[in-house]
């Protein structure tokens, strides 16, 4: 596992979850004794921004409010980027990491490669993260946990998904990207992510999926979470095409509505 295991003294009763997308940042920070939200932060950025400026934006947040300057008992830190592949877990070598990964993604030589264990699925997710921002949250905070927000979609779909027989479809929305996880009978058929500018790209590579797939759009259950409501046009134009829509909500509850609705930033409520 390539998860850091945190060492920070456990009478420290907050935990920190920080969601890391070039197009924007989330903060979640709980009480782990009273369940209460502490704070709960959103930065959306006007237009995708690169590794370098996405690590200035994370500098700007973190050394500019009080509350991050506590001892947290938990740090998970949660990459959403298009640079990951998935590998049957019996399969994969880690000395080889990068073989996975320069196919269907662009490396450098240089590039520090992760990988995350998806639990009892004999799911490998094989990704880059930004070694840049890990040396500067390792600077801030000392030992911590990252991990890829596919790896922990999957582990929410899959657990949701053991007594169904029936296929599913699950999407979870970001500001110009989603990812897109297909499941049958508890086990995974498809997983990929998708960039989209208009309503029209975003639901072409939905309905795209379903054709490659064969399954018929009027009888499929298709999940939403993430950056989506029912009045968003996004939403309008998936509800047109695709019959049975709803979303997948977090299981998991506060004092008090944190990081917006049960189906917003379902991947930074996971450990709260």
């Amino acid at each position: 596992m390539t998860h850091q295991k945190n060492k920070i003294p456990p009478q420290n009763h907050h935990k920190l979850s920080v969601q890391l997308t070039l197009s924007g940042l989330s903060f979640l920070v709980t009480s782990n004794t009273t369940n209460k939200t502490v704070v709960f932060l959103e930065k959306k950025f006007d237009q995708t921004v690169s590794p370098e400026e996405l690590l200035l934006e994370l500098q700007s947040e973190l050394n500019n409010n009080v509350i991050f300057d506590s001892l947290f008992s938990q740090i998970n830190i949660i990459y959403h980027t298009r640079l990951y592949t998935l590998t049957p877990t019996h399969l994969f070598d880690p000395s080889k990491s990068s073989d996975y990964l320069k196919f269907n993604a662009k490396i450098l030589k240089n590039d520090y490669i992760a990988h995350d264990t998806v639990e009892n699925h004999d799911l490998t997710v094989v990704y880059v993260p930004f070694v840049n921002i890990n040396n500067f949250l390792f600077e801030k905070f000392g030992d911590f946990n990252y991990y890829h927000s596919t790896t922990l979609l999957l582990e929410q779909v899959l657990k949701s998904e053991k007594v169904f027989r029936l296929p599913k479809i699950y999407l979870n929305i970001f500001s110009n990207t989603f990812d897109l996880a297909v499941v049958k009978n508890g086990k995974l058929l498809m997983c990929n992510s998708f960039e989209f500018i208009t309503p029209e790209d975003f639901v072409y590579y939905i309905l795209f999926c379903l054709e490659q797939l064969k399954m018929n759009p009027e009888t499929i259950d298709l999940f939403v979470s993430g950056t989506i409501e029912k009045e968003d046009p996004n939403y309008s134009i998936l509800f047109k095409y695709v019959r049975n829509v709803s979303f997948f909500c977090s299981k998991v509850t506060f004092d008090k509505p944190a990081a917006g609705k049960s189906h917003h930033n379902i991947l930074l409520k996971q450990f709260h």
